[in-house]
Order: C-alpha cells, then structure tokens, then sequence
C-alpha cells in the first residue's frame, strides 16, 4: 500500500491544491493532506480552521485523511509509513524551489520519492497568498476555493468574496 504526502500550509486550501489532491488519490492508495505551520507566513486562518476546512472539501474523497504537523515534514512522513511526497508545480519558476527540497528531502529519508503534478492549466496562476489579497480588496474568488472555505472566507471578508455586492 502506497501513502502519500501533499504538505502545504494551504491557507486556504483552493481548487488548485484540490486538483492535486484529487489526482493524487487515483494514484496512491492513502494521500494525507499535512497541514503544515510556515514561520515564514502568517496565516489568516489557524491550524484548526484550515484542517477544519480541508477536511470538509476533501470529505468525498475515502481515500484522503488531513492532518496537521510541525517540524520537518521527512519526519512526519517517516512516521506516518509514507513513501512519496507530493509536489503540485503551477509554472516552471516552482520547480527550482521544489527541485531543491526534493533533493534535500531524499537526503533526510532516502525511502522517499517526491512526486511533482503539473497544476491543471485552469489553475496555474492561482496561490493562497493570491486569493486573500483579492480577498482582502473586496474581489470575487469563489471560482477559485471549495464551498466550505468562500463561506470562511466571506466569515472574514464579506459576501463581496462569494461575487455578491453589498447591501446598501
């Protein structure tokens, strides 16, 4: 049985990283969504929030469990039985990046391969950090996140983020 590991901080999750994550299941047996804290970011939604949320969108999925972890993620994947990494790449200027944590992952846990998915074209300019700026000045995402995370995010916001204008 193949486990495999799609980390992020996914803040919010959007359609582009359920894209992945939805590949992915047809592909390994078991995909554990980690939710991952990123001292580099500040999150606009907590730990439990953004587990909360990708638990609801990924919820038809049998094959997809969430969890949340900190420190380095070889180590979550080791103890989790995982044998591959998942990497969505949405333009060749991730791949850089990606390249390198790959290569120091292997280094960290030799058992482990990292496996990159190409965005769906649809999403390949989409990021979280994306969304909430056009979030935060009143603009429409809801074709870009699931259902459960625009209600969250209209929590945050307002309806302006589900395409709605406000009351006046």
């Amino acid at each position: 049985m193949t486990v495999a590991v799609y980390p992020g901080s996914f803040d919010p999750i959007t359609k582009g990283h359920m894209d992945i994550v939805e590949r992915a299941a047809q592909i390994f047996h078991e995909v554990i969504v980690a939710v991952v804290i990123n001292p580099n970011k500040k999150p606009l939604f907590t730990m439990d929030e953004r587990v909360e949320m990708i638990r609801m969108a990924v919820s038809h999925i049998s094959n997809v469990r969430v969890e949340s972890f900190s420190g380095l993620l070889v180590d979550f994947t080791r103890k989790q039985g995982a044998r591959a990494i998942v990497r969505g790449l949405r333009a060749v200027s991730d791949f850089e990046v990606e390249f390198q944590m790959a290569l120091m992952n292997k280094r960290l846990y030799p058992e482990v391969e990292t496996v990159f998915m190409a965005t769906h074209t649809d999403y390949a300019f989409l990021s979280s950090s994306m969304v909430k700026e056009v979030a935060s000045f009143g603009g429409d995402v809801s074709d870009y996140l699931p259902p459960a995370v625009l209600a969250r995010m209209a929590e945050k916001y307002g309806d302006t983020v589900r395409g709605k204008a406000p009351v006046r």
